[in-house]
């Protein structure tokens, strides 16, 4: 199959409203848009139509940070306390940009706009937020990292977040159509998220189009075009953003898992070896959407999508299989382990996990605990209503690997794996860890 009747199938057969998907490769562009783009109003999903790059901007703040170390005015090894006002010992710049700082922020939805709400989301976070676990010491994505890293890059070169953005990597790369503003987004063709009801399957569109300002360098504000997602991919790959070195560094990992439910990182990309090359990804969820950057260095291909439903992450991972091309699956199977290591209760900023042994299996039930009311009207509207979730049972594949009871074992896909880590003092799911209490 295409890629074009790959989109058409998935599409249809699982109500996704609409997708877009660009390709770069050797010289040739090839977009493709199915759909339509925003329910509410039928508009329809075109070639040009914007969307929310959600953490797909982590790429680009990393970007920014490198080209400030290029000119001599940050130093990656550098203390974070030189820079700002953060005291979490031992924090260094780097940290921030390979999702090894051990913030624990990843729910924190502080609500400010304006010129000052960087610097109020790095106040707030010092007095409510705390640490999963000392700089370096583990790998968990983190958002409140990298806002930390938009913080610095305002503080030492002045300027707003968003205009660094803008001028250094939009105008450089040649995004002419991307921005960080919905007002400026609306005069233009946009995308809006959507959400299936989990009882009728009726799809309405989302109620929140973007997260707060306080969210900008983790994904929250910036918009742009499939286009303008193939031309940052190509500037990086033609080293018109950083310079070798810098590249080589964002491709290095710097940190591994070595669990099948996280990729290694290396400065902001995702580094994983597909069918013996190397693919740099990352995705970026929005409220009600899900895009994706992949650029692979040895094919010189860059690769970009987005789909207006969550449930489109599964056809951006059949189109990098099909982009990649024979591509080994794990496969696993069930294994008779002593599960009395993992029974415990997990936190992590607004996070509870309880987990029990039942009938041979785990059992864990997630519990959302909001911090207060304006944080919990964020987070309900990213994810489109309330937090509810059943208790979910796991099986043991591995020593510290379990998979969710009752799917197949042989065509799982890897990011469904929960992980636990130092004699089970973390568990992992998703790259996010939490730390047992």
């Amino acid at each position: 199959m295409t890629i074009t009747e790959r989109i058409t199938a998935f599409c249809e057969a699982n109500r996704i409203p609409g997708f877009l998907a660009g390709l770069h490769h050797k010289g040739e562009r090839t977009v493709v848009a199915h759909g339509t783009a925003n329910l509410a109003t039928n508009a329809p999903m075109r070639a040009d139509t914007g969307f929310l790059f959600g953490s797909i901007t982590k790429i680009m703040t990393t970007t920014l940070v490198l080209q400030q170390m290029e000119k001599g005015v940050l130093d990656l090894d550098a203390p974070v306390a030189e820079y700002l006002p953060v005291d979490i010992e031992g924090l260094r710049v780097r940290h921030l940009l390979n999702a090894t700082s051990g913030i624990d922020a990843d729910l924190f939805f502080p609500d400010a706009a304006g010129r000052d709400a960087l610097r109020v989301y790095v106040e707030r976070l010092g007095r409510e937020c705390g640490q999963l676990f000392a700089p370096g010491e583990h790998v968990s994505y983190s958002n409140g990292g990298m806002i930390v890293a938009g913080r610095l890059l305002e503080v030492v070169t002045g300027l707003p977040y968003h205009e660094l953005l803008e001028r250094d990597v939009f105008a450089v790369a040649g995004m002419v159509d991307s921005c960080t503003s919905a007002e400026r987004a609306i005069l233009r063709s946009t995308a809006v998220g959507h959400f299936a009801d989990p009882e009728t399957g009726d799809i309405r569109p989302t109620g929140m189009f973007m997260l707060p300002q306080t969210w900008g360098p983790a994904g929250g504000t910036p918009i742009g075009t499939v286009d303008d997602l193939l031309a940052f991919g190509r500037a990086y790959l033609d080293r018109r953003l950083l310079s070798a070195a810098s590249v080589a560094l964002m491709e290095t990992v710097t940190g591994d898992p070595g669990t099948p439910n996280a990729s290694p990182i290396g400065l902001g990309w995702l580094v994983r070896s597909m069918a013996g090359t190397t693919v740099l990804t990352m995705s970026g969820a929005s409220p009600g959407g899900v895009a994706v950057l992949v650029v692979m260095p040895e094919r010189d291909l860059v690769f970009a999508a987005y789909g207006n439903d969550p449930r489109a992450l599964e056809l951006h991972d059949d189109l990098l299989d099909h982009l990649a091309s024979d591509v080994e699956k794990p496969v696993y199977t069930r294994q008779d382990i002593d599960l009395t290591p993992y029974a415990g209760t997990y936190r992590s900023n607004q996070l509870r996990i309880d987990v029990r042994i039942a009938d041979g299996e785990l059992e864990e039930q997630v519990t959302y605990e909001p911090a207060d009311a304006s944080q919990k009207k964020i987070f309900t509207g990213f994810i489109g209503g309330p937090f509810e979730a059943p208790p979910t049972r796991y099986v043991p594949i591995g020593e510290g690997l379990f998979a969710p009871a009752g799917l197949p074992l042989d065509t799982l896909p890897p990011h469904y794996v929960v992980s636990y880590h130092d004699g089970a003092a973390f568990r992992c799911s998703g790259g996010r860890m939490t730390r047992r209490v």
